[in-house]
This record gives C-alpha cells, structure tokens and sequence, in this order.
C-alpha cells in the first residue's frame, strides 16, 4: 500500500500482492493520492472479484472496488520503439547537478542524440544502479487487481486520513487485515519557496523538515532551442530520472551516504545561476522519502533463519512530492504539486513463491528515455 502527497507510488507483493500506492496533495492535480494494487498467485472461480474495505476517516464510502485490467500494461521502465515513421530526436540533453550558486567543472555532460543511435555515449557520463520495489502487476501475478480503475476513480479528499481498520477481501485473495495509527498517516505535503541568490541569477529553493523524511532529492528541467537541460540536486553527477518515486529507508539511507541524496535535516537548495538562465523558466520536482509499515500473516518471525511461509503481507510505503516553477525574478512559491505516499498491502496465497526483491534500475536508460520523452513533447518529434 503506498500513499503519498504529490503523486502516486507503487507497491510491492510477492505473493498475492495488494498495494496503496500514492496519496497526496496538489495543486494542478488536486488533494492526495492513493493506488491499491492487489496481486495473487490464486485465479478467482468465477472472474476475479476483490475490494478494499477503508476505515470512515477515509471519506469515501465502505470500499474501493480492486478492479482487473483487461490487458496488462507493459511492465515500469520496459523499453518502448518510438512509433513506426517518428523522427528520432535531434536534439542534445545537457545534464549539470549540485547545489550552489555556480555550476561545478566540468558541467554540463552533454548527450547529443543524433548519436545514440550510433552508440556514442559521452565518456565523461556516469550513472549508478538504483534498487526500486517491485509491486505486484498484472505481469507478475497469477491475478492482479488495482484501484483506480476504469469503474471507479473518484478523487481522494483532502481531508482522508488512513487511520484505522482496513480489510481486503475477493475471490482470489486470502482476507487481509490491518490497522494503521497517526503515525502511519499520509505524509505532509511539502512546501516549497524559491527566490533570488546572489547577483547571477541562481535560485534559493526552500522547504520545510518533514519528521518522518529519509531523505530528499529535487530535479529541474528546461528547454533552450532544441537543447534539453537537467538538473539534479546530487553532489555527484546523477541524471535523477530513477529516484523521482519511492526508495526504500535502506537504499535512501545509501544514496544519501553517497551524496545523491540530501539527507533528512536538509532545507535549502541553490539551483545555479548558469543552468537557471540557459533553461529559461524550469520545472522543478521535489520528493521527500519516507518510511514504510509492513504487515503479515503469520508475523515474520525474528530469526532470520526460521522457516516462514506468510498467507499474505503488507507492505504501506510513504513519499510526499511537490512541484515548482521557477521564475526569473521575484519570489516564487509552490505546495506539494504531487501528493505524498505510503505504501500498502501485499496478499499471498498459502503457498505463495519467494517475494521479489527490489529491481535494481538502470538511471542511465531512465534519463535518456526521459530526455528523448521531453525532447519529443517539445518538438513534437
């Protein structure tokens, strides 16, 4: 079950899986978000059949239907063709990273992608293996079943809270119960304000501590003719594509020993003056990493090397996001453009295979991809 206040997490189920992905709040998209996925190696008798019962504080009625895709949506991050007669794009993408007014030597790492179809990759371009959760899909699962849906996508109120008891039952899944307290509540949205640093034109960024935060990491985008440019707010050279949805405490914990990600107690990032003016009025995006509550049936016992063989678990995982323009004078100010989450339940049958561990994702292929994605919107290539 993930929740969050910005925009919308996935979850993970290795088993008869159920996930809550992504409550939170916005202001281009309105109030917080959640996505249930419910994944199972059961098939259900007569078509598959579940929902998610949802305690009162949640405002939106007994329960949400958990509905079964008629076709399965490629899985996240699986590479896609671009359609039969598009033009590859021309274009470069230009990457600069780290807080302060001023760029760092040897910014930006240029990728130009009129070569890529070559195989010319910059030499000086690094990147490094994030490991994301795998949630249950309808891929992965012998039955999958998710809420929003087609049937039923009503907005989550502003004032829904996730306390309390909840219950998921169907026709393919073991019931699965669990409560959560306020500590497990949707993540605050993040607040975020930028205005003027020194006399170049770089941009202070800040934002409120979040107590339950394990880390934070911000990336901005612009345009400059048929140039790309990204930035990251990675001490090292990191193209950011990957770590804009949840990461577990362990794997947040790393990145931010390895000054990718800013640690907890951060609250200001300057975005330099050279990447500010050359991409005009840039697009940032902001995600805070929170923790995660897990739950199953039996409990996992405490030594690890104890046979267990759980009927269903639950995972509820957190993130609050937000999203801001930044503009060339004055004082801007944006709330969580993207709504925090939590993660949620995984369901499992009696005999359920070995959980899936966490994918470990390549950033390179993931910006790269973003990068012909933005220069194909903005080109229209």
């Amino acid at each position: 079950m993930d929740t969050a206040a910005g925009m919308n997490l996935p979850g993970m189920g290795g088993m008869a899986g159920m996930n809550l992905p992504g409550m939170g709040g916005s202001q281009a998209q309105g109030g917080r978000r959640l996505l249930l996925q419910l994944g199972s190696q059961r098939a259900g008798a007569d078509g598959p059949r579940a929902a998610h019962e949802i305690p009162a504080g949640m405002q939106m009625g007994p329960s949400l239907p958990l509905l079964t895709p008629r076709s399965a949506s490629a899985p996240r991050g699986e590479e896609r063709e671009l359609p039969e007669g598009m033009e590859r794009p021309r274009g470069r993408m230009l990457i600069y990273w780290g807080c302060g007014e001023n760029v760092r030597a040897g910014q930006p790492v240029i990728i130009d992608f009129s070569k890529l179809s070559q195989g010319q990759m910059p030499p000086q371009l690094a990147a490094r293996r994030i490991a994301r959760p795998a949630g249950p899909s309808a891929s992965r699962s012998r039955t999958y079943g998710e809420w929003p849906n087609a049937e039923d996508g009503k907005p989550v109120p502003d004032a829904a809270s996730l306390r309390g008891e909840h219950q998921v039952r169907g026709n393919y899944t073991p019931e699965i119960r669990f409560a959560l307290d306020e500590r497990q509540d949707f993540m605050p949205r993040v607040e975020l304000s930028a205005a003027p640093r020194g006399q170049a034109g770089a941009l202070s960024v800040q934002w409120q501590a979040l107590a339950a935060a394990t880390g934070y990491f911000a990336t901005a985008m612009g345009g400059e003719g048929e140039d790309v440019l990204m930035w990251s707010s990675s001490e090292v050279q990191e193209l950011g594509g990957a770590l804009m949805d949840y990461l577990p405490p362990a794997e947040a914990g790393r990145l931010v020993r390895e000054k990718v990600v800013m640690a907890p107690q951060t609250v200001e990032c300057t975005v330099p003056a050279e990447f500010v003016r050359k991409a005009g009025t840039p697009f940032l995006n902001f995600i805070a990493y929170g923790g995660e509550a897990n739950f199953a049936q039996p409990p996992r016992p405490q030594d690890p090397r104890q046979a267990w063989e759980p009927l269903w678990t639950v995972k509820v995982r957190y993130k609050s996001t937000a999203s801001l323009l930044l503009g060339q004078e004055g004082e801007t100010r944006g709330r969580g453009g993207r709504p925090a989450e939590r993660g949620g339940p995984a369901a499992s049958d009696t005999s359920p295979p070995p959980a899936r561990p966490a994918e470990p994702v390549d950033p390179l292929k993931e910006g790269v991809r973003e990068g012909v994605n933005l220069l194909k919107g903005l080109f229209g290539r």
